[in-house]
């Protein structure tokens, strides 16, 4: 009887094992079709390598560099009439000059983002580098 039981617990658990190890390997497999086209930014990214570009991970520490970034990132966000890649847009801010990147849908929001960094830090001290992506 004893023999019984502990061959009945250790089915159990090699059946667990089992089943949990065919989940992960369901889990980890890509949302989406292999024939869906795949993102490709490597000119994004090679232009992130250069130096003189100015990236978030430069983002002076500074609190009125801070203050301004925040100020130009929170009137974006409350802007409900702009798209979530125009609520994504990269603000850097470095000695008062702001840099802002990323893809936006139109020429609208691109000068609606900038129209509300220039508001924040002057009109002269605002660079767009911003992408516009239409829906596909």
């Amino acid at each position: 009887m004893k023999l019984n039981s502990q061959i009945t617990i250790r089915t159990a658990l090699f059946a667990s094992l089992v089943l949990g190890t065919c989940s992960l390997a369901g889990a980890q497999e890509p949302a989406s079709p292999s024939n869906a086209p795949q993102a490709d930014n490597t000119k994004i990214n090679q232009r992130d390598r250069n130096t003189n570009e100015p990236t978030a991970d430069q983002q002076k520490s500074n609190r009125s560099d801070r203050d301004i970034t925040q100020q130009v990132r929170k009137a974006i966000i409350e802007d409900k009439s702009l798209s979530t890649y125009a609520h994504n847009v990269k603000v850097i801010t470095q000695n008062g000059m702001v840099t802002l990147k990323g893809p936006v849908r139109s020429d609208e929001e691109k000068k609606t983002i900038e129209a509300k960094a220039a508001e924040v830090a002057g009109a002269d001290k605002v660079t767009d580098e911003m992408d516009v992506k239409a829906k596909q």
